[in-house]
């Protein structure tokens, strides 16, 4: 075998390997990957129950619900004029609450409302941990971008 053909074959393995990786990677991340959705987004193109989805948006004035068991929770998921129920059986976490940004995961159930199985609350740049915000001990971390 000529050296050229040598080049050629060993260029055609090289080319298959990074095809057969780059197939294995898409399948694996199409198993794993729940695309994100605002309630506008769903208006438009609704997605199928049962579809895992990441539903993002702000948490609904006066819309959280807790039910008599005491860790179902009900609420509404707003982007503009958009919204979508959602109901969370768990722990939220702390920064959960009304008129604030929420990540939640899950999908639709058969009755459209979305069951979330895991609440990630969003807090804006001008978050500050509660032990910082008491302060009292003088050392408050400083920037020049954060207003109170």
């Amino acid at each position: 075998m000529k050296a050229k053909h040598q080049r050629l074959t060993l260029g055609v393995v090289a080319l298959a390997s990074l095809v057969g990786a780059g197939l294995l990677a898409a399948s694996a991340l199409r198993d794993q990957a729940a695309y994100f959705y605002s309630p506008a987004d769903l208006a438009r193109s609704p997605v199928d129950p049962g579809q895992r989805i990441r539903l993002g948006g702000m948490v609904a004035d006066k819309s959280i619900r807790r039910a008599a068991d005491g860790v179902t929770i009900d609420f509404v998921v707003a982007d503009g004029p958009s919204t979508t129920k959602v109901r969370f059986r768990g722990i939220p976490p702390d920064l959960f609450k009304e008129k604030s940004g929420v990540v939640a995961e899950g999908a639709f159930g058969p009755d459209g409302v979305f069951v979330a199985d895991t609440i990630l609350a969003k807090h804006d740049e001008r978050y500050m941990p509660p032990e910082l915000e008491r302060g009292g001990d003088g050392q408050r971390h400083k920037t020049g971008t954060l207003k109170p």
